[in-house]
């Protein structure tokens, strides 16, 4: 069967779509055709490996782009992520399993408060679970209770007045498995289109080292969708790193257990003669 067949697409995004093409790319040897041959050769790989696989379950996989940069950025780590918009959204309210991680009120109802005012919203606002801050203190206080935790969602959101706390409360299996929670404003009255807004992105994590991965697209995904993501993806992501365009070395694709695919590279720049 053809891999682009039976791929449905994933439901409108509620905000304003990011508009990007290859025109907006400002990359001088990046070529279309060079991106529409990775995009269908690691779709094609990921559907045999998916016909390989004796598991009866039907799990997606995550695409990434990997931008590689010819100087490090001298910025310090950010857990705060930076919001990038796409066209076609890798989670949905209805498609997804989403957990919310709250801040305890003083009197240590955070958690129940929120189930309240979620359970008014229509189905739950998307989220199928709410955990304050003393449950991952308590419940979820071993290193199993963390990893169980982190496969049972995919996709992890938290009220940014907790966002600085939770690293060490939910331990390392979230950051390795690039599920490191989204801040949402649980200030504003309508939880729901925070909920929504937040789901209609992907996200930049800043770091120090000389490469970054954004989630791009899912193996469900047309070949056409995977593309319009990744010129939004790239051209949103690269506004937010030093030098934007110039400092882009490689840009790449892949799966969590692919080899990186190129979509662009180009030489390193000439090192520099130093004066006597």
């Amino acid at each position: 069967m053809s891999l682009e067949q039976d791929r449905s697409a994933p439901p409108a995004s509620t905000s304003a779509p990011a508009s990007a093409s290859a025109a907006d790319v400002k990359l001088s040897g990046w070529k279309e055709q060079q991106v529409k041959k990775a995009v269908q050769s690691l779709l094609k790989w990921v559907g045999q490996q998916k016909d390989k696989s004796s598991t009866l379950f039907d799990e997606e996989e995550v695409l990434y782009m990997q931008i590689a940069f010819k100087k490090m950025p001298m910025q310090p780590r950010k857990d705060k992520p930076v919001p990038l918009p796409l066209p076609h959204p890798l989670y949905t309210t209805e498609g997804q399993s989403i957990c919310l991680f709250v801040k305890d009120a003083a009197d240590g109802q955070g958690g129940k408060d929120a189930k309240k005012k979620l359970a008014k919203l229509e189905k739950n606002g998307g989220v199928a679970k709410v955990v304050d801050t003393t449950k991952l203190r308590t419940k979820y206080e071993s290193h199993e209770a963390k990893r169980k935790l982190c496969k049972s969602f995919d996709l992890f959101l938290a009220d940014d007045r907790v966002l600085p706390s939770l690293p060490k409360l939910i331990g390392k299996s979230f950051f390795k498995k690039k599920k490191q929670p989204i801040p949402i404003d649980l200030r504003k009255s309508n939880w729901a289109a925070e909920v929504k807004k937040a789901c209609a992105c992907t996200y930049l994590f800043k770091g120090s080292g000389t490469c970054i991965n954004i989630k791009v697209a899912r193996s469900s995904f047309t070949a056409q969708q995977v593309e319009d993501n990744i010129h939004a993806a790239l051209c949103a992501g690269v506004q937010h790193m030093p030098k934007k365009w110039a400092n882009v070395q490689g840009v790449f694709l892949k799966t969590a257990d692919s080899v990186a695919l190129p979509l662009f590279q180009t030489l390193p720049d000439a090192p520099q003669k130093i004066a006597k």
